[in-house]
């Protein structure tokens, strides 16, 4: 099915029609149309335009009102104050258009595709080999995924990358102590869960650090292994592809608990990119992008300075020959540009790591890797704080587990399900107990505009008051159990009707889903859409408190407040489902 034009749009072509019809010059300008208190909506755009007329603007906002046709779309037009225009949408606009949203079978709600789609490469998700995820880890995971649907959902070519740490010194000590120990990462069952592969992981990696700390010949041995690994050894790569792949079974086990699609072809970790490291640095230095600076290759910048005033280069290579973290990022750019062919590279990383990305992209565009074409942008986040405000410890002092948190989640949760659950059974309280729980966690995420900090306060997230998961869950449950009790009479569409004002402003609402999906993917902001769902079931619920529904005045009134609660239960799973939530159908 085709895209379905917006009331505003449609409003914003007949005015834009009105005004240069007025006022010739003013083609193609824009009405400045937005929502009102005052009004369904209000234009500004004339003030500023009188401006450069010279015009009186009330008498050019009263001349584009003579223009503007009324009737199917817009039903009144007045000027107010200045030079404003006051509109007011036909109500058979607002349910035709609805109606049309509706019979949308594609599951889009007549959303319309990006118009010039391109192919980006979203890098989120990156925990690292041998070690256990922490609540660290929750937000580039929980971003990036909401960033993938959206981006997907309007018709961007999505390339997904999860760079894990999986290169570097320490797996020097790993892969000596396990060739040392061969059965450490053994498993007495075939089926081994993510519990027990990290906890192995654990236990090796402890007993590694131990007998490295206390052994000189181990850390020599260690060291070795280390060169041996970057040499490419087959006997050392194949000791280290079991820490990967233990990691894995890990990995995936908390993505699965966290609802998330990772694919293992998606993984591509630092050891990825090796091949490309020497020749990265070579172009770099030819180029003269990169000079030597006390045997390091270095890229120097004028605005990059430590405390002591002194230049801090990038160090793409270390003097000993080794190479560091930009080395590795340099080489997954030219990886994504030249082979990927993207036109956007997106990283979702800890906005404590800007100026390392700063420093990467300015290079990578210095060496015509990035133009004016091809662009990199670092979707950067703030941390997840504790109630008290401070990064998020255990009362150890800790950092905390992943696993834990999104465990205690659920078990809150499960408890709200427990004492609301009037017909369900243990293993569907259980199943919603893990969906509202999970939901909960990204939501409060979510519902943060990403660079900001966020308290993680599990209290509040599970809670069916206020801005959280859990009412806009049970605003979706609600509507199913309304539509259920409904029986035969199905939900139509009935233009004809006038709408009560708790009707109208559901109805406009709804009508601005698919604007927002356009801002919220354009601009990698989930939270915009986060806070439209939470207006959307805030509506609702003013509607279902002023308007009864099944016992509306006539058959047709019933229908077509069916029809308003349908669709607003469409818009609600359609728009949590971008947030990567589930909307159960009963709660």
């Amino acid at each position: 099915m085709a895209s379905v034009t917006s009331l505003s749009d449609n409003v914003q072509q007949h005015l834009a029609s009105a005004l240069s019809a007025t006022l010739p010059q003013a083609a193609g300008a824009d009405p400045l149309l937005r929502r009102s208190d005052r009004a369904d909506f209000q234009a500004n755009g004339i003030l500023a335009l009188a401006k450069k007329a010279k015009a009186n603007p009330r008498e050019l906002a009263a001349q584009v009102v003579s223009r503007v046709v009324t009737g199917d779309v817009i039903e009144d037009v007045e000027v107010s104050g200045p030079g404003f225009l006051n509109i007011t949408i036909a109500d058979k606009a607002i349910t035709g258009n609805l109606a049309a949203r509706y019979a949308d079978e594609t599951g889009r709600l007549g959303v319309p595709y990006a118009e010039r789609p391109g192919t980006t490469v979203i890098d989120y998700a990156q925990p690292n080999v041998a070690k256990e995820m922490h609540v660290g880890h929750l937000r580039s995971a929980v971003i990036g995924d909401s960033v993938v649907q959206l981006l997907e959902f309007t018709g961007e070519n999505v390339i997904r990358r999860h760079h894990i740490g999986d290169w570097g010194t320490q797996f020097g000590m790993l892969i000596q102590y396990l060739d040392e120990h061969p059965h450490e990462l053994d498993h007495k069952d075939a089926q081994v869960t993510g519990e027990e592969a990290m906890s192995n992981l654990d236990r090796l990696y402890k007993a590694a650090r131990k007998k490295f700390d206390s052994d000189e010949e181990f850390k020599t041995r260690a060291r070795r292994r280390v060169v041996d690994l970057q040499a490419g050894d087959p006997h050392t790569l194949a000791v280290w592809q079991k820490f990967v792949d233990e990691s894995k079974i890990y990995f995936f086990s908390v993505f699965e608990k966290l609802d998330m699609e990772i694919r293992d072809a998606d993984i591509v970790g630092e050891s990825g990119y090796n091949d490309m490291l020497a020749e990265t640095c070579r172009l770099l230095e030819e180029s003269g992008v990169a000079v030597r600076s006390e045997g390091a290759l270095c890229v120097f910048f004028d605005d990059v300075k430590g405390p002591d005033g002194n230049p801090v280069p990038l160090i793409v290579q270390k003097s000993d020959g080794g190479y560091g973290y930009a080395a590795t990022d340099l080489s997954a750019i030219r990886d994504r540009v030249f082979n990927l062919k993207a036109d956007t590279l997106l990283y979702v990383v800890d906005a404590r790591q800007a100026l390392h990305f700063r420093m990467v992209f300015e290079t990578a565009r210095r060496a015509g890797w990035l133009n004016d074409d091809v662009t990199a942008v670092q979707l950067a986040f703030g941390t997840v704080l504790g109630k008290d405000g401070k990064p998020f410890k255990t009362r150890e002092g800790e950092t905390v587990r992943l696993v834990d948190l999104l465990d205690e989640a659920i078990d809150r949760a499960s408890t709200v399900v427990r004492e609301k659950a009037q017909d369900l059974s243990d293993e569907e309280i259980a199943e919603r107990g893990a969906q509202v729980g999970i939901g909960a966690v990204k939501y409060a995420d979510l519902s943060t505009s990403a660079n900001r900090d966020y308290k993680f306060d599990l209290d509040q997230m599970v809670s069916l008051n206020g801005d959280t998961s859990v009412y806009l869950q049970y605003a979706y449950a609600r509507i199913q159990s309304i539509l259920r009790k409904a029986g035969e009479v199905s939900p139509a569409a009935h233009p004809e009707l006038a709408l009560a004002d708790a009707e109208r402003a559901l109805g406009l609402h709804l009508d601005s889903f698919a604007e927002t999906v356009r801002e919220a993917a354009t601009e990698y902001a989930p939270h915009k859409l986060a806070a439209y769902l939470y207006q959307l079931a805030s509506l609702y619920t003013s509607f279902y408190d002023k308007c009864p529904v099944l016992r509306a005045e006539t058959p047709a009134q019933v229908e077509n407040r069916l029809f308003l609660c349908d669709v607003t239960a469409r818009t609600l799973h359609r728009g949590m489902a971008l947030l990567g939530i589930r909307t159960p159908e009963k709660l």
